[in-house]
């Protein structure tokens, strides 16, 4: 099979962002993809999903801050002495 060049290099992106080769992570996502088809679901295009950095900042945001209390401590980092 002979992938669209545009394809090919979305394909190695995620690849590399995900540390596979371009042909395990086409595997991985044929896999997906079939079981999805096999489980009935729609396979039309999603709108974009988050990001995890997005998620991972929202769900930051949304936690309510809390007061510490008393005066913030000094950590004291005890070097080993080297004879």
């Amino acid at each position: 099979m002979v992938l669209p060049e545009d394809l090919c290099s979305r394909l190695s992106v995620l690849a590399a962002r995900e540390s596979r080769t371009v042909s395990n992570m086409a595997k991985v996502l044929i896999q997906q993809g079939v079981e999805i088809f096999e489980q009935g679901k729609s396979l039309e295009p999603r709108s974009p999903d988050l990001s995890n950095t997005e998620v991972f900042r929202s769900s930051l945001e949304a936690q309510k801050t809390k007061r510490l209390r008393g005066a913030p401590r000094r950590l004291r980092f005890f070097r080993p002495s080297g004879n």
